[in-house]
């Protein structure tokens, strides 16, 4: 074997570590859980084996699934030219292959004991839940979860049926319908595990437990065995399912196939035998891979994203780049989130703004991040301090003289951002990289104040940067292969997820974002009840409604870029009625959005913000309305026909960087798999149809670009046929 070590001791004690190698983590593959469910079946068979400890050679336990073991499973799913009932079988098939392994495991009469010495999420937790006993090691660091259901999918290997089996329904659905973790702490406390005990203590105390005679059954396997807090028909069990279905159709509005179909399972899985559950669950895990929406939701959650953060794209040949010590000039909240997860991502950072007292303040940032984390037992407070000494904040360039990165996140105008940029060039190293985290300005413009424009990149994060996964580096008509380079190792140096796009105006992800909260705004002006706009916006996926998101962004920054667009385009810019609606805000009733307080919606101190009654003087509502299905279609095909004209000018060249940097961006709804998964999902040429029909019925903003008209022709899509292909 060479994913699995198998040892027996002299008790008769057989330990069976997960060790694949050249990995960094373990993962469900085909050949690691074939190499277990052997070596397992194997020290069953054996009377001389007392018992089995299963854990991990590396810092964590197992990942979960194995990137190609996933792709071949919603290849079977999406197999063409065969039936689907063929490809469901085929689905659920394999599904029940390691149920029934796990199964083996469950009644073979000897105890097995997960000694889980690191993170263990999705199907690397069920391999654990389907052990006998738990201990996991005191590291506040440690995660468990079964996460699933954040890349569209819903655990497939007795995870809907085991957990709440042990911890009960009503504590047990939150975790695998929102895909959240727990620490050891709290799994304890809530029954998923046995015992937390010393890391360096956890193989000994599970050798321990079975020599002391642990049982060799499963809870849900021994005589008279009832569910924790009851079952679905008893009324506490009852009431679980009641108020979690309202609650769950709330949060996904009926968007995503996951989450209902965990419930299903859990629900109907409760009423019968552990093995019957289980066929229950291969059974909604297969219609849930059968769903397009979870198969796009899957590839670009996962397998996209996955290549993503590997750096698949990266230049070819380009030695790591030198990362030891970076700059950010500016300490704004921009500045300042960036200077945070540098430091954490352990970096030397040498934080410049203006005054010493606004330097010291970006600082207090992440003073303030590091307190929480410590606060809530996540970060020893040593840990914390060492990090926010990497943080030097400072007035003086001097600092930067050896820096080998430095990122320029001072305030969205050219001319400070030249004045700053060329205050630079003189002190850094030759080798260092300049990067501005502009977010509309274009960056072969910018890079005309600095020395090189071969070292010259943009590096657009999102606010706030502790939270936002997505970087958008912007490639310069002049910017070097080596520079993008070194952008990405640095985007992954910081653990987030790198996307490469072309120079142009506002980039791709402010470019297509706008689109959304645009459409709401001429929405408004065309005489919709705003309240409507907004839960249209809501029902869409999109994690906020246009009205409110644009008070969020600030409508006098909305009146600013808009200025600046139409000077820098001059005649060739087209005014909308948007215009004159956001300059009265703006200019005359001084409603500058969420920070002051009022925008579209009223801000109180001592109340839930609300839609500002003034909306009906100021864009009074039609008597007869439009339906919410006709406002859905204008949110979510007016960003996805700007997405394919982005692709169509080549300032994003490949169909994944569009649909994760949408997702992880500006939130595209995430159900749909991004913007051009959409298109391909709805069918480029009844997308076309579409387009033309709202093209008539609402403005040439609709109007299919030449390419999706060519591929409409031609039968072509963006994931499956010769436009699949990068742009050139």
């Amino acid at each position: 074997m060479t994913n699995i070590r198998a040892e027996k001791d002299a008790e008769g004690i057989v330990t069976l570590t997960w060790d694949m190698p050249g990995r960094s983590m373990n993962v469900l593959s085909e050949d690691s859980i074939s190499e277990y469910t052997a070596a397992a079946e194997k020290a069953i068979a054996d009377p001389s084996v007392k018992g089995v400890v299963v854990t991990s050679g590396k810092p964590a336990f197992i990942a979960g699934a194995d990137l190609s073991m996933l792709q071949k499973q919603t290849g079977e799913a999406s197999k063409a030219g065969v039936a689907p009932e063929t490809r469901a079988k085929a689905v659920f098939d394999n599904l029940m292959q390691f149920n029934l392994a796990l199964r083996r495991i469950e009644k073979g009469g000897k105890p097995f004991v997960a000694a889980i010495n690191g993170m263990a999420l999705g199907g690397g937790l069920e391999v654990c839940l389907a052990c006998h006993h738990r201990i996991v090691a005191d590291d506040p660091r440690i995660q468990l979860g079964l996460v699933e259901a954040k890349v569209g999918l819903m655990p497939g290997a007795g995870g809907t049926q085991r957990m709440p089996r042990l911890m009960g329904a009503m504590a047990a659905l939150p975790l695998m319908l929102e895909g959240r973790t727990l620490n050891p702490t709290a799994a304890l406390a809530g029954g998923l595990v046995n015992k937390v005990v010393p890391a360096a203590d956890l193989i000994k105390e599970a050798k321990a437990l079975i020599a002391s005679g642990a049982k060799a059954i499963q809870p849900w396997d021994e005589k008279g065995f009832r569910i924790p807090g009851g079952d679905p028909y008893t009324p506490s069990g009852a009431q679980v399912f009641v108020a979690g279905n309202a609650m769950l159709h709330a949060k996904t509005m009926g968007n995503y196939p996951a989450p209902e179909a965990i419930m299903s399972a859990v629900y109907e899985g409760l009423l019968v035998p552990i093995d019957a559950a289980l066929r229950i669950e291969a059974r909604y895990m297969t219609k849930v891979m059968m769903n397009p929406a979870s198969r796009n939701m899957i590839r670009s959650l996962f397998i996209n994203m996955q290549r993503a953060n590997k750096l698949e794209s990266r230049p070819k040949g380009v030695p790591p780049a030198k990362l030891d010590k970076i700059g950010i000039l500016g300490a704004g909240m921009m500045g300042a989130g960036i200077a945070y997860v540098s430091a954490l991502a352990g970096l030397d950072v040498v934080l410049i703004d203006r005054s010493r007292e606004e330097a010291e303040k970006g600082k207090g940032y992440s003073a303030g991040l590091l307190a929480k984390q410590v606060e809530r037992g996540r970060m020893k407070q040593e840990a914390a301090d060492a990090i926010l000494a990497r943080i030097l904040p400072t007035t003086d360039y001097d600092g930067l003289k050896e820096a080998d990165l430095v990122i320029e996140a001072v305030f969205e105008d050219r001319g400070v951002k030249a004045e700053v940029t060329r205050r630079t060039a003189g002190l850094l190293p030759s080798h260092a990289v300049f990067a501005s985290n502009t977010s509309t300005l274009p960056i072969t413009g910018l890079a005309d104040a600095w020395r090189d424009a071969a070292t010259f990149v943009g590096v657009h994060f999102f606010s706030p940067v502790d939270k936002m996964q997505l970087v958008e580096i912007i490639r310069g008509k002049k910017t070097s292969e080596a520079t993008i380079a070194a952008a990405m190792d640095y985007v992954k140096r910081i653990k987030k997820t790198p996307i490469v796009v072309n120079d142009s105006r506002g980039f791709y992800t402010s470019r297509v974002f706008a689109t959304y909260t645009r459409e709401g705004m001429l929405m408004l002006t065309e005489g919709v009840a705003p309240a409507l706009i907004e839960n249209a916006g809501k029902m869409t996926g999109m994690p906020m409604p246009p009205l409110a998101l644009s008070d969020e962004v600030a409508l006098d920054l909305i009146y600013k870029v808009g200025l600046q667009t139409a000077k820098d385009l001059g005649d060739a810019y087209k005014p909308t009625a948007i215009d004159p609606l956001i300059e009265k805000l703006v200019t005359k009733l001084g409603r500058l959005g969420k920070k002051a307080g009022k925008g579209f919606y009223e801000y109180p101190a001592d109340g839930k913000k609300h839609l500002w009654s003034g909306l009906a003087e100021l864009a009074p509502a039609n008597a007869e309305q439009p339906s919410v299905d006709e406002l859905k279609k204008r949110f979510l095909y007016v960003q996805a026909l700007e997405t394919a004209r982005c692709y169509e000018e080549k300032v994003v060249t490949d169909p994944a960087d569009a649909d994760v940097g949408a997702i992880l961006g500006w939130g595209f709804a995430p159900w749909s798999g991004g913007p051009l998964s959409l298109i391909d999902t709805v069918g480029v040429a009844e997308f076309v149809r579409e387009c033309d029909r709202l093209a008539q019925a609402h403005g040439p903003r609709f109007a299919p670009s030449a390419l999706l008209r060519r591929m409409a022709e031609k039968g072509e899509t963006f994931y499956g046929g010769p436009a699949s292909q990068k742009a050139a």
